[in-house]
Order: C-alpha cells, then structure tokens, then sequence
C-alpha cells in the first residue's frame, strides 16, 4: 500500500541549512522539495501540489513576503511558515499580514519546526494524523485498504492495489476535493500525461465498483481533481 506523505515546499536560499531541512522532514516521513530563491519557489509552487510551505524571508529574486503574497492569490487556504533570523516585531506583524500562518526565528531546533508543522497539518486538514488510516466507511460501503477488499452487505470486491490506493486517497478527502496532482505523484510516481490517462481508467473501475450504492459519487472536478461523495 503506498504511504501518502505530506508534501512539503521549502523556499530557502542558504543551500546548506536547505538541504538539512530536506533532508531532516524526508526521514521524518514527509517529501520535501527545495527552491533557493523566491522566484524558483513561486515556480514550484505553480507546478506541484503541496500540504504546506516553509519560506525563508530573505531570499534573493523575490523575497519570503512577496513569494507569499503571490501563493495566497492561488491558495487562500495552504499553510505557510516563514523561516527567518529576524525577530522584531514589525517583522513578524508584516509576516502574518502576507498571509502566514506561524512564523519561527533562527537558529531553531528541529524537533520545534517539526512539531509546528504537525501541529498546523492537523489543524488544517489532518494529513499527518490520517496517515495511517486503513479502515473507511463510504455510503454503506465498507473499506479496508490494507486488505485490499471493497464490500457491500454480503458483497466483497477484492482491488489491485493502484484501485485500492487510489480509492483510500479518495476517502481520505471524502466530500473534499482531491487535487489531481497529489493523486498522481503519491501513486504513480509522476504527473505525466500517460499516467493521467490511466488514473483515468482507474477512476472508472471504482465508479463501477460503488454503483451499488446511489449515494455515492466520484465527480470529477474540472481543472482540479475529484470528489468522492458519500456519507
């Protein structure tokens, strides 16, 4: 079974403490992608999906601040750290205004910025506290995705495990959007266009497999991903 792992943007231009900090959350169980510059962040940004983004606020090309602004007007709703070795409070207050959601000052320990971000992914939308969920109920089926197996009453469906991966993506974000993107990379590896046909087909299979129950529906989400809808 594919573990989903959170994904992280790390916007850091001093390439030593970055690759520390990559290297870190990788082994804490997250990806983590590193832009040097502000610039090469917003870029990132715009081509990948991600649960939360780390920006440093000094940053050559287009500064911590900016790069903020500019993620807010795609994503009100991603969360955001500002990394920074300023600590005045004008600082701070300029940080929230464009659109933080927590602020920690060099030099920090580790273990502090890992527990922030747990902390802002639960609050925000449980990726890491769901991580290890195995058992859904979706409409009145019922999911295990460790066995593989979709049942009905007295139904029972064995899936492969792309099927299965994908459909506890899905109940992980019942009724919530699942972004394209974020299905792609975490089961097939890569957003190609080829990879994006077969989701497709995929997608189709397990429509197929929750007929039985009218109230539940994957629509497809135009420009964005899919919902499952279900009780």
């Amino acid at each position: 079974m594919t573990e989903i792992k959170p994904r992280v943007l790390l916007s850091e231009d001093d390439p030593n403490l970055g690759r520390l900090l990559q290297e870190y959350l990788d082994a804490k169980g997250f990806v983590t992608e590193l832009a040097t510059n502000g610039k090469e962040g917003f870029d990132k940004f715009r081509k990948g999906s991600w649960d939360i983004c780390l920006l440093d606020v000094m940053m050559p090309v287009k500064d911590g601040y900016t790069l903020a602004r500019e993620i807010r007007e795609i994503n009100k709703e991603i969360p955001i750290v500002f990394l920074t070795a300023k600590s005045m409070k004008e600082d701070a207050i300029e940080g929230f205004n464009s659109g933080a959601d927590d602020y920690i000052t060099k030099p920090f320990s580790m273990e502090e910025l890992l527990l922030r971000i747990k902390a802002i992914l639960r609050r925000t939308k449980g990726s890491v506290a769901n991580a290890d969920q195995t058992e859904f109920t979706v409409g009145e089926y019922k999911f295990d995705s460790q066995r593989q197996m979709l049942e009905y009453g007295s139904k029972s469906q064995k899936l492969t495990s792309k099927e299965s991966d994908l459909l506890r993506l899905l109940a992980l974000h019942k009724n919530d959007v699942l972004d394209r993107s974020l299905a792609l990379n975490t089961i097939w590896g890569d957003d190609s266009y080829f990879n994006s046909r077969s989701m497709d087909v995929y997608i189709a299979k397990l429509r197929k497999y929750l007929k039985e129950d009218p109230t539940v529906e994957i629509m497809n989400i135009h420009g964005k991903g899919f919902r499952l809808i279900a009780k």
